[in-house]
């Protein structure tokens, strides 16, 4: 039995109650842990809800905070709740500390007497993120995919473990509806603009299920809103996790147009889970998740994935719900990160 502390982001709470992705994964963690008898303690906000003992890092999730709509204070709200759980830790004997903050945590690992393994759940060509995680290169690093790596070859990574979910939570939909779904967050990076090209172009209702951060409402306004007629093309905002499997399992397919290489698609495997096909240019992770004319198709771009829509009949929906069962359960990515704790306190212990 080990005795693990998981740090998560402080933005959402665990689970988050609609978009969020990192907390999402720490709490299918966490509560998989437990179950196999570990010692967890997770450090979040206030307003998780976790079988593991919970240290509550924030009173409530950033987000919801009336202050953090302003950026510097959002800044200092994340850095005193990591203040509060660097104390925290170092009142406690930790096996393993498993950081999903960020590096911001790594620059205080000093301080931290147990050894730490940090997941990297964010794209590292981003310049700060780039910059950061060079400076601290020779620190335990888990990515998420292998693509992820390419952003970044300097960094020493111990495991690649992909992100998995609760299965037995997303109902199987056999008999989909006559629409197209976009389920995530409203972001360039992530192709709504394109979605609605597709549905447009191919006479599919779509219906986008998205949030919408304060920092996005600018390019929402201008780019997207002007495209929704509440009748082709539906908006209905962020949604809880009901509403979320409801959507995905009665969708024919799921579109997924991304313009980054993104590290890892929750909604891919949430949406495969259902049995509902992916379509999804090949870019960052897709080609590690979906596999070509099983699950769903990988195209070059835009015009491709139109062409595609025709094919969705193809997919044999039971094949997209046993794909992520074998490749992407919480026990499959539970076994991952267990696998990784054991090497790197093996290290640890070698090195002191």
């Amino acid at each position: 039995m080990l005795k693990i502390a998981l740090v998560a982001p402080f933005e959402e709470p665990v689970p988050p109650k609609t978009y969020g992705g990192t907390e999402r994964v720490v709490y299918n963690l966490a509560e998989e842990l437990v179950a196999l008898g570990h010692d967890v303690t997770l450090f979040a906000s206030g307003d998780s809800k976790t079988s593991a003992k919970l240290e509550a890092c924030v009173p409530r999730a950033v987000r919801v905070l009336p202050e953090a709509h302003n950026p510097n204070i959002r800044q200092g709200l994340h850095y005193q709740g990591l203040a509060t759980a660097l104390t925290k830790i170092n009142q406690n004997q930790f096996d393993i500390v498993h950081n999903h903050f960020g590096w911001q945590l790594l620059l205080f690992k000093d301080f931290i007497k147990a050894p730490i393994v940090t997941t990297l759940h964010g794209i590292l060509s981003e310049p700060t993120e780039r910059y950061m995680h060079t400076l601290l290169k020779h620190e335990p690093f888990v990515s998420i995919s292998k693509s992820q790596r390419l952003h970044n070859t300097h960094l020493r990574y111990v495991a690649t473990v992909y992100n998995g979910i609760q299965v037995e939570r997303f109902s199987f939909g056999a008999v989909p509806q006559d629409y197209l779904v976009f389920l995530g967050r409203i972001h360039q990076h992530k192709g709504p603009e394109q979605a609605i090209k597709i549905a447009r172009q191919t006479g599919n209702k779509l219906i986008i299920a998205a949030k919408i951060d304060a920092f996005e409402q600018h390019y929402f306004e201008t780019k997207i809103a002007p495209l929704i007629d509440d009748q082709q093309i539906l908006f209905v905002g962020e949604v809880t996790h009901a509403q979320k499997v409801k959507l995905l399992k009665n969708a024919k397919a799921m579109i997924s147009p991304i313009q980054w290489d993104e590290p890892f698609g929750i909604t891919t495997i949430e949406a495969l889970a259902c049995g509902t096909p992916v379509i999804a240019i090949n870019r960052g992770s897709m080609p590690e998740i979906l596999v070509d004319g099983k699950v769903g198709f990988l195209c070059r771009n835009v015009d491709q994935m139109v062409k595609r829509i025709s094919d969705i009949g193809m997919i044999d929906r039971a094949a997209c719900r046993a794909h992520v069962e074998k490749y992407f359960s919480a026990q499959h990515m539970t076994n991952g990160y267990l696998k990784a704790y054991e090497r790197v306190i093996k290290s640890a212990k070698r090195n002191h």
